[in-house]
């Protein structure tokens, strides 16, 4: 059963003026900008009906319905956290117009790969509403929504975390789901969701980049502190990647995730997905590095050290 956190959060108190709607972000308008461009629809943009359901036997079918509806869980988390932060950002003074901008599309890329992952998983023969082991919904449901509003969560740490380092990690993992994609309707969703999430990590990095410079030390180190926490108790506990688990059985998502991605319905295998994760966190660190961020090293069961 998940807890239902009702603690109250303290919602910062709106200062809008003065109100500047200058560009003040170039590369962010521009992302915002492209977004409205690279506009589609998952029900007439996808030619659902390419898939040849008899090309497959039931088992690939039903490994890959669990995958992507696995996928369309995590996805989901956008669905309320996009507009909170979106409003996060309007609720503090002299945050750059270009971020409020972007994030209103971004809600909307997000609400269109919910709706793209869930119908894949009704054609691949029914979306699953849970996980087969009832102890995933308490890591799957975070409240990030909860996190982005509360006054006492540094703004600048949650988008390192959430917008840089998680939009980052997704968009590599989702390049490999793309690479392993035979299936035309997997390939061609992926392909626009890789569109996407590149949108997302470079919105993350682009933004920090250009906090950065203002931060005291006081508030690196917050960001610090708050990638360190997210990474363990998230992304190297089975959120993105479910073999990292030490606390929960894998198994089924093992054996789904290695069937799917043998058979080209647009997943990776586990051990792909290990190597990405060690891969992308190495590259992410340097990138903190350079931006004068110094993380201590990560172990983990599975990985090593990182």
């Amino acid at each position: 059963r998940v807890k239902i956190m009702s603690t109250p959060i303290r919602i910062p108190v709106e200062t809008r003026f003065p109100l500047d709607l200058a560009v003040s972000i170039a590369p962010i308008d521009d992302l915002y900008q492209d977004a409205k461009l690279d506009t589609w629809s998952p029900e007439s943009d996808i030619t659902w009906a390419a898939l040849d359901r008899k090309a497959f036997s039931p088992k690939q079918l039903d490994a890959a319905r669990y995958v992507w509806s696995r996928r369309a869980w995590l996805q989901y988390t956008g669905i309320t956290e996009t507009p909170a932060l979106l409003l996060r950002f309007c609720l503090e003074r002299s945050r750059a117009v270009d971020a409020k901008y972007f994030l209103t599309v971004r809600n909307t890329e997000e609400a269109m790969l919910v709706e793209c992952f869930h119908d894949y998983a009704e054609l691949l023969g029914g979306y699953v509403d849970r996980p087969a082991d009832p102890r995933w919904e308490a890591l799957i449901s975070r409240g990030y929504y909860r996190d982005a509003l509360d006054a006492e969560t540094s703004l600048d740490a949650y988008v390192a975390v959430h917008c840089a380092i998680e939009s980052g990690l997704e968009l590599e993992l989702f390049r490999a789901y793309s690479r392993n994609a035979r299936e035309p309707v997997a390939r061609s969703v992926l392909q626009r969701s890789e569109r996407v999430k590149a949108r997302h990590a470079k919105f993350g990095w682009q933004y920090l980049g250009k906090r950065m410079p203002e931060l005291s030390e006081d508030e690196r180190s917050t960001i610090v502190r708050a990638a360190n926490t997210w990474l363990m108790e998230v992304a190297l506990s089975g959120y993105h990647v479910p073999s990292l688990s030490t606390s929960i059985d894998y198994g089924i998502e093992e054996r789904a995730q290695t069937l799917a991605a043998e058979s080209g319905l647009g997943a990776a295998t586990p051990s792909q997905e290990q190597d990405i994760v060690r891969a992308y966190l190495s590259s992410a660190r340097a990138r903190f590095r350079d931006m004068g961020l110094r993380f201590t090293a990560l172990r983990h069961p599975r990985l090593g050290e990182l």
